[in-house]
């Protein structure tokens, strides 16, 4: 197999598209959001701003720094004019996100390196965005090169040249390892790539679990057979509010929970599906995440029985939450099915017939048309912008 899979990922998306269309930011330090940071530009990463960081702290890093408040709607048409490229280039993309896309040029008549610079070349000329492209033969190394080549670069792996590459990287380059997993891996002494290749597969399934140590073992190795699939209908979709550091009460959490549930399962609904597990995702004031799931007994889209299963996660979580504060909270449904595929109890209920009322008003209207009594008066957050399901 050649290195025909390129993995293009914009380069600080939300704050170049800001310095894209005001020629005054452009070189200077650039935060996307006030109390939050959705986003920063490199020359304000250079100073330790990261996303999710309080505006205060990423203010105090780096005082020159210009502040905007994010244009979703801005983003959303980059979004499309930059994937429109992509799909003029190859039919074959997979995209991940708002920003970042696999495409398969196997079938071209190009060698995939010069498809990858036109690429850039061109979304620079047609969008004004800078992006940066890894090639490899694997989408998982792919992946990897495009990290290393950030910003706006264009780093091809060749086959016989992979384990060269992947060996001296750290750890934490491996889809799946986060602090946690790293933290254990490092206690064996396991801090590069090549560490976990050269591990018995043995110890890492003992130290981390069958699924996980197997996973791992097989990416040190660049072994990864999955290919780019188009079509596909997302298996998962989620929404995470971030909050700072100031203090949340038990009744502020509960508004919020209230405003990204209400947000999912309309999208949910409006893509006519339903979901089996809901997550709740939390990250606390010591930068330690957990995630906490429920399965429900029956496949849904319905508000009220979704909003209900995250307030007992979250109630659950109580006790951690007043310890180590609370920084992100977010919500996911996963386990998603097309509604028609699965047996629904009927008639629908009352909330049912509520939903679907609210959800043609806004239809109509406008999501901001409609709203629930509880989040009046409340910020709901910005609405981030979602690929098409």
């Amino acid at each position: 197999m050649s290195a025909s899979i390129l993995h293009a990922d914009l380069d600080a998306f939300y704050a170049s598209v800001e310095q894209r269309d005001d020629p005054a930011l452009r070189g200077r330090p650039v935060i996307v959001g006030g109390g939050v940071v959705l986003a920063a530009s490199y020359e304000a990463k250079a100073y330790g701003v990261r996303t999710a960081m309080s505006g205060g702290q990423a203010r105090r890093l780096c005082p020159r720094a210009v502040v905007v408040p994010p244009r979703m709607s801005a983003y959303t048409a980059a979004s499309r004019a930059v994937f429109a490229v992509f799909r003029a280039t190859t039919p074959l993309v997979e995209g991940l996100s708002i920003d970042e896309a696999f495409l398969d040029v196997d079938g071209l008549r190009e060698e995939p390196a010069r498809v990858a610079a036109r690429l850039r070349r061109e979304i620079a000329e047609e969008v004004g965005l800078p992006i940066t492209v890894g090639v490899a033969r694997t989408k998982f190394l792919a992946k990897v090169a495009s990290g290393v080549a950030k910003p706006d670069g264009l780093l091809v792996v060749p086959p016989d040249g992979e384990l060269d590459f992947l060996r001296p990287l750290p750890v934490q380059r491996l889809w799946g390892v986060g602090p946690a997993t790293a933290a254990k891996l490092a206690n064996l002494g396991i801090t590069r790539v090549g560490d976990v290749a050269d591990a018995p597969e043995g110890a890492l399934t003992s130290l981390l679990g069958p699924a996980a140590g197997r996973h791992l073992s097989a990416l040190a190795r660049n072994r990864d057979p999955r290919p780019v699939r188009t079509g596909v209908r997302r298996r998962s979709m989620g929404a995470q509010r971030a909050l700072g550091r100031r203090h949340r009460t038990r009744e502020e959490l509960d508004v919020i929970l209230v405003g990204l549930a209400d947000r999912l399962t309309s999208r949910l609904r409006t893509a006519r599906r339903v979901c089996r597990t809901v997550t709740l995702r939390l990250r606390f004031g010591d930068f330690t995440r957990a995630t906490r799931s429920h399965t429900l007994p029956q496949a849904t889209a319905e508000t009220p029985r979704i909003l209900a299963a995250a307030r007992d996660l979250l109630t659950a979580a109580a006790s951690m939450i007043d310890d180590r504060g609370l920084t992100l909270i977010g919500i996911s449904l996963g386990d998603l099915h097309d509604d028609h595929a699965v047996q629904l109890a009927l008639p629908f209920d009352q909330a049912m017939s509520l939903d679907a009322a609210v959800d043609g008003v806004r239809d109509r209207f406008g999501t901001s048309a409609i709203t629930r009594a509880v989040l009046l008066g409340h910020d709901p957050g910005p609405t981030m912008p979602t690929l098409p399901d």
